[in-house]
């Protein structure tokens, strides 16, 4: 039996290893990206100089060959579903048994005049990453567009070189569908303390080039040109579905899949970022872009593969994140702010605050959020599924939090705030 796996991200990889540990399948991965699987999320600490390019690989090079996979890097052309046959821009056949898509996704443009230009880019990808250290070289200013986590990490990547920052925000506050006014603020503040210009309910209209055809500046709706010699476009990613459509496969937003990633082809299977659920999950979304819903999904891929049943479930919403140095956690379901079925409360000190979410009808936790605190994950997702009552003694907090030595002080305090 052969697995061939398209894509070498968090879920191809995570169906590759799993499908290793309970069966003898020949297993090929192939990748036009890398020649080998690359922890995304630390690409910016290349660029910030923390990491060298050799540190993103999570596996010793000896770990593919070692575990019976090989790594293909090349481009797939086309896929013939009928012969079960893939076919690489290097001229290579390669039959499959089983076929996986994995192929992610890719950052949003909209469209804009100029966003095709020299130094104007997203960062998803390793040749994302090339491309923004040889953009950047010698620049002294840079434009950001986007306010979600890839936009933050952009101004800060560049805001450690030296390179002023404006930071465009389409939201009149920092993802304002995900948090409360208190928690933008925090973000706010933090910005703004490392040297970063936050332009808040400001919109892109055009980006404007030299004689070259560089990035000079960009223009806002309002009207205000920013110098910009780079301009970091991070707006948002959507599903790869364009090799899926290429071939004739069912897609949507995304690849549609069911709970056990069939697609609508024979023996192929989608997962990750790129797959979208026919059935919407626990949760309500149906498709997961987050790298721990993508291990998870690989997982449960690999499993199934192997000649498991046991079909995909939803985890606990589960993320985490750092706008520069203010670390952040969300468990559950956390909304804005108050809603007819659900009740907010919040402790707050400075630069940390826990905010929890309660159902009206029965006062039963939802979701947690921290900012510039670290929470127990396991017991903090254990309260969520047992569906605890949002009534928190002492000890609980004591238990739900790190840092004894400041919550401890305070832990009276948090439990009165946070109980309902």
């Amino acid at each position: 039996m052969h697995t061939v796996i398209i894509g070498n991200g968090i879920s191809g990889i995570s169906t590759a290893r799993f499908l290793r540990k309970e069966s003898d399948n020949r297993i090929t991965i192939i990748s036009a990206e890398s020649p080998f699987h690359i922890a995304r999320t630390a690409l910016m600490y290349v660029y910030m100089g923390d990491l060298r390019p050799s540190d993103l690989k999570p596996y010793e090079d000896d770990f593919w060959s070692t575990n019976g996979m090989e790594l293909v890097q090349d481009t797939v052309t086309d896929i013939d579903l009928d012969s079960h046959v893939v076919s690489l821009l290097s001229g290579s056949r390669v039959h499959y048994d089983q076929l996986v898509l994995a192929t992610g996704s890719r950052p949003n443009r909209f469209g804009w005049p100029g966003e095709y230009a020299h130094g104007v880019q997203g960062l998803y990808s390793m040749q994302d990453l090339a491309a923004m250290e040889s953009a950047t070289e010698g620049i002294s200013q840079a434009v950001v567009v986007g306010g979600g986590l890839i936009g933050i990490e952009m101004a800060e990547m560049l805001s450690v070189r030296g390179i002023d920052v404006h930071l465009l925000v389409r939201e009149e506050a920092y993802m304002d569908y995900l948090f409360s006014a208190d928690e933008s603020e925090l973000i706010h503040e933090e910005i703004r303390r490392h040297g970063a210009v936050l332009h808040l309910g400001t919109e892109l209209d055009r980006i404007e080039t030299d004689h070259s055809g560089r990035s000079e500046a960009v223009v806002t709706k309002g009207g205000t040109r920013l110098g910009a010699s780079f301009v970091g476009l991070a707006v948002g990613v959507h599903p790869n579905v364009d090799l899926a459509r290429q071939i004739g496969i069912d897609a949507d937003k995304g690849i549609l899949v069911t709970t056990r990633f069939e697609t609508s082809a024979p023996d192929v299977y989608a997962v990750g970022d790129c797959a979208q659920f026919l059935e919407p999950l626990e949760h309500g979304r149906t498709i997961e872009q987050l790298w721990y819903s993508g291990r998870r999904q690989g997982r449960t891929l690999g499993r199934l593969l192997a000649g498991g049943n046991t079909p995909y479930t939803a985890p606990l919403f589960f993320n985490s994140a750092k706008f520069f140095d203010l670390e952040y956690q969300t468990y559950g379901d956390v909304p804005p702010g108050p809603t007819k079925q659900v009740e907010c409360r919040q402790w707050a000190a400075g630069q940390r605050l826990v905010r929890v979410a309660v159902e009206r009808s029965s006062g039963r936790l939802l979701g947690v959020n921290g900012m510039g605190v670290r929470l127990r994950q396991e017991a903090v997702a254990a309260m969520i599924r047992r569906g605890d009552r949002a009534s928190m003694s002492e000890e609980q907090v004591k238990h739900l939090l790190f840092e004894p030595e400041f919550f401890n002080a305070n832990t009276k305090q948090i439990a009165e705030a946070l109980s309902i």
